[in-house]
């Protein structure tokens, strides 16, 4: 039986549900969640495995138009996923609309019309009625001919079967690109960051979570325990009182939320230490975004 081996690159707007869909299509918890645009700042990449099978998926921020460094960097991360994918999905969701980000969009054309297998994805269809649903179908088929719709729930896992068959089917033959035991291409230290960040996206209003960024300084794995230290990195001295709170009480909260998803995401006890630290204007540095990873590889 041939092997079949591809990249599966999620694209499309903020919060049409990219990171919920690549996490089912996993069946792993790899990219955080949270209701607010701009969660997903790198692209994340999931890989799962079959005897007969490879698919390298990845999950990316949603395409939007930049107003720093960081965001700018963000769409460069959606931007290559255009470049390498033997699969597109671009995901769409019911209350969407076509010209969010029509550079984007006519780009993912494009490719549709040079013969990339575009697969387009219209998610949350528990949300919406039949015949929305059915004229969104008849839009989308006009907007972009050469693509394959599937129409699915990601939080309910409805189509999401179907559409795993569909990808499947679609890679080209070929041997794997990663060993077959292998999950993702990030470390461990970057879960941590990232379950760490989606607690502070949770709890913090406004701006101070745009502001945010999370550094493991130390991951000490033992028998029974990860020790883990990290710092949560500010802009200002004013957003460094704010994550903290009153005698601690913000950085406890956000601290335990996330050493218990820590702990279930490493199936191990975790003790954590938080620091808060400021690195002014640390979003418009090139310097020290590329510290924190927001380079193209």
């Amino acid at each position: 039986m041939a092997h079949r081996s591809g990249f599966v690159n999620i694209v499309g707007n903020p919060n049409v549900g990219k990171s919920t869909l690549m996490n089912a299509l996993v069946g792993e918890r790899l990219s955080i969640i949270t209701n607010k645009a701009q969660t997903t700042r790198h692209r994340i990449m999931g890989i799962v495995n079959g005897e007969d099978f490879q698919i390298v998926y990845s999950d990316t921020p949603g395409v939007l138009k930049p107003s720093y460094r960081l965001q700018e960097q963000m769409l460069e991360f959606s931007r290559s996923a255009l470049v390498d994918a033997d699969v597109l999905l671009y995901v769409t969701d019911v209350q969407d609309t076509a010209d969010r980000n029509q550079d984007f969009l006519d780009k993912v054309k494009r490719m549709a019309q040079s013969g990339t297998k575009i697969f387009l994805i219209i998610n949350k269809i528990d949300l919406t009625t039949q015949q929305t649903l059915d004229n969104l179908v008849i839009f989308w088929q006009k907007t972009i001919p050469e693509a394959e719709i599937f129409p699915i729930s990601a939080r309910e896992r409805f189509g999401i079967d179907q559409l795993f068959e569909a990808i499947k089917q679609s890679l080209p033959e070929c041997p794997p690109f990663f060993d077959k035991d292998q999950l993702t291409d990030r470390p461990s230290r970057f879960f941590v960051d990232e379950i760490i960040r989606e607690k502070i996206l949770l709890n913090y209003d406004k701006e101070i979570p745009y502001s945010v960024e999370v550094e493991v300084e130390e991951f000490k794995e033992e028998d029974n325990l990860i020790r883990i230290s990290a710092v949560i990195y500010v802009e200002r001295d004013s957003q460094k009182g704010i994550i903290i709170g009153k005698n601690g009480s913000a950085l406890k909260r956000v601290g335990s939320e996330a050493r218990k998803d820590i702990e279930a995401f490493f199936e191990k006890k975790v003790f954590l230490q938080l620091f808060v630290k400021v690195d002014k204007d640390w979003r418009s540095s090139q310097s020290r975004l590329r510290h924190y990873g927001y380079d193209l590889k």
